[in-house]
């Protein structure tokens, strides 16, 4: 592994932080955190930390001695100073002498001499790192390291690799005891430079942040090298279908697959990330994956994000994809049935009282194609498909010295449901569209961005359809969370089906769908060119059928319901004059939404409409309104308000109308009036 240090990188960070009046040691501290957080074969999604033995001055002027710690929820990669709070080291080694300690007794203590106490939680590891006497002291969860400690014969392995240059650390479960047998390895040989933590990572330490950094890259890249001198050939390969599948004839499936029931017809869903890669296929093609996702995660860290370990699937064959989804749901029965077994008897040993996690798959491997990371948030799944890729190479190196044999499921368990991460369980409280795709047609005008926003702050993630790219990808930045911009002419079926294809390649499916585009054009029925009103037909009805055909084809694959919403406008109840070659098309638009609802209710797919009416857009333009407002002799006021409510209906009305019947969960064959009341425009 390549050693980053560079002696300018650190002076200039030391003077940059001087400026804002943080000490030397700490401004190095960040420096050296940023190159182990920087490198994923290190560190991952909070699976490392750092500290530093400094002095900081707390409210009132006196002066401390002080661990400087990673804090919880920060980015190694990207931490500042203020993400290695500052805790008062007297009370920290006092706590040796303890014969116990709870982990809610030891937060309450490492927060109960925080010098700052807004500061994040200390790490869990606190006081391994405070019982340690050198000043600088690196953890990092090397994939190499795990490698070597992930074996039946780890203590004698880790003596062959390292000599008596490293420590050997049993596995004990993060916190008290661990930092008390930790610390007692180390004072029984001072002269070792770190320790090997059996089925958990490696500690260096040293006197100045650079020398323990140096020795964090030196024995990584010792472990490194005895895997690629001793490394045995990897395993048979599985035989593969002549005619594999693509991965996007599968996502839906699979992400369907592993929503979560809640009975009902109702679904807590997925969000799922496609990763591949030359080397991620090469691993999975061998013929004991399932085999080897079955022994679980190469760390116990990696159990908060993909559970018991990964889940093997069989390779899809092409021509049999019906089969396959019942293959896939089969797997993933068996997995939850195995999860529950899990925490059935691991929870019965002791009187704890835990709440069970959902027992579904974070990680799906298959064969041929590659894996997907499954999460609540497409965040959550890019980072279960990061921590595949360094499973991949953990198990990997596994398997090449000897056999992959990580921590039992039942100490496992004990970090799974850690008591201090199921408190957080009751206010982790999702958003009500968490999970959910959302695709929105006519993205980028004033109805189509104000729904996006309004969905996406609602937890849903909105692949933002326009026919102008650059608005697309304008609207999805403002809309946030991750939604995305596509450029398509959604009266063209195959700019369509590319629009889905993108939301499928991006999330692996859609929940939602907001038919939302429309343009009008005006002229008497009788006059109207005949290709003007084909062209209204083709953009205000055909485009809404192209757009609701490729959402139920892949709700149906997912087999999680959905819901179908279509922007109708008034003119499809109570058509205006000269407004016959718009309200036509809307008419036999709103009937299509009723019979989406007749013709799928059965599989869950539900289909509205909202009816708005005078919503300033780019249908409904300032121009058009100065003219409607002047034939009537009435202010623009008084037109946009020309309702019973007497209030100008915005386009964030009719988004919250559209989240409404999202919501819904019982309502289908719907139209909901959004236009402040007209009695000539209502349905009933």
């Amino acid at each position: 592994m390549k050693n980053l240090w560079n002696d300018a990188d650190a002076e200039k960070m030391v003077a940059d932080y001087a400026k804002q009046g943080v000490r030397r040691d700490l401004a190095l501290r960040v420096y050296t955190t940023r190159l182990l957080g920087g490198e994923p074969r290190l560190v991952l999604h909070g699976g490392g930390n750092t500290s530093c033995k400094t002095k900081a001055t707390d409210l009132v002027g006196d002066e401390w001695d002080v661990l400087c710690v990673k804090g919880s929820g920060w980015d190694m990669a990207v931490i500042e100073p203020q993400g290695l709070p500052a805790v008062k080291m007297g009370a920290l080694l006092k706590a040796r002498a303890l014969d116990t300690l709870s982990d809610e007794d030891m937060v309450a203590l490492q927060r109960s001499n925080l010098i700052d106490p807004a500061s994040p939680n200390p790490s869990v590891e606190t006081l391994l790192h405070a019982f340690l006497p050198l000043k600088f002291v690196d953890h990092t969860h090397s994939t190499a390291i795990l490698a070597i400690v992930d074996q039946e014969n780890s203590k004698a392995l880790v003596k062959t690799v390292f000599g008596d240059k490293m420590g050997y650390v049993p596995y004990i479960k993060p916190g008290f005891e661990l930092a008390k047998v930790a610390a007692d390895v180390f004072d029984a040989d001072p002269s070792v430079e770190g320790l090997i933590l059996d089925k958990h990572g490696i500690f260096t330490f040293g006197d100045d942040a650079k020398q323990a950094y140096d020795r964090m890259i030196h024995y990584v890249t010792i472990a490194e090298d005895y895997i690629a001198k001793n490394g045995k050939p990897q395993a048979t390969k599985a035989a593969l279908p002549v005619k594999l599948a693509k991965a996007s004839d599968i996502a839906p499936t699979l992400r369907g697959a592993v929503a979560v029931a809640r009975g009902e017809g109702r679904f807590d869903r997925m969000i799922s990330d496609f990763r591949t890669s030359d080397a991620i296929v090469d691993f999975i093609n061998s013929a004991r994956i399932a085999e080897l996702a079955g022994r679980g995660v190469s760390t116990p860290d990696l159990s908060i994000r993909i559970k018991t370990g990964p889940m093997a699937v069989p390779a899809p064959d092409a021509d049999k994809l019906g089969d396959y989804k019942a293959a896939v749901r089969s797997h993933v029965e068996a997995f939850a049935k195995d999860y529950r077994a899990y925490f059935e008897t691991n929870d019965a040993l002791d009187d704890v009282k835990r709440t069970m996690l959902d027992p579904m798959p974070r990680l799906t491997l298959v064969p041929g194609l590659g894996m997907f990371g499954h999460g609540r948030t497409l965040k959550d799944a890019k980072i279960a498909s990061d921590v595949g890729e360094m499973w991949i190479e953990a198990v990997r190196g596994a398997e090449a010295i000897g056999n992959f044999q990580p921590l039992s499921k039942a100490d496992l368990f004990p970090l799974e449901y850690w008591s201090l991460e199921q408190a957080k369980l009751a206010s982790n409280k999702p958003k009500p569209l968490t999970g959910q795709v959302a695709l929105i047609t006519g993205g980028a005008g004033a109805i189509g961005a104000a729904t996006a926003k309004l969905f996406a702050a609602n937890g849903a993630h909105a692949v933002i359809v326009d026919l102008d790219p650059a608005k697309a990808a304008e609207a999805a930045k403002a809309a946030g969370n991750n939604s995305i911009g596509v450029g398509a002419d959604i009266t063209s079926p195959a700019e369509v089906r590319a629009a889905f294809d993108k939301a499928v390649a991006v999330y692996c499916g859609v929940d939602i769908l907001v038919s939302n585009a429309g343009a009008a054009w005006e002229g008497r029925i009788g006059e109207i060119d005949d290709a003007l009103l084909r062209k209204s037909f083709e953009l205000n009805f055909f485009a809404h059928q192209s757009a609701a055909q490729n959402a139920v084809r892949i709700m149906l694959e997912q087999g999680t319901g959905g819901v179908l919403l279509f922007n109708t406008s008034k003119q499809a109840v109570n058509p205006g004059p000269k407004f016959g070659a718009y309200g036509l098309p809307k008419a036999a638009t709103l009937f299509l939404s009723r019979q989406y609802a007749l013709d799928y209710g059965a599989y869950g797919i539900r289909s509205n409409a909202v009816n708005a009416d005078r919503i300033r857009s780019g249908l409904l333009t300032d121009a058009m309104i100065a003219s409607r407002s002047g034939a009537r002799g009435v202010s623009e006021k008084e037109y946009m308000s020309g309702n019973l409510l007497g209030q100008e209906v915005t386009a964030d009305d009719v988004a919250q109308a559209f989240l409404h019947q999202a919501l819904a969960e019982r309502t289908t064959a719907d139209v909901t009036t959004v236009d402040g009341g007209n009695i000539a425009a209502a349905l009933r």
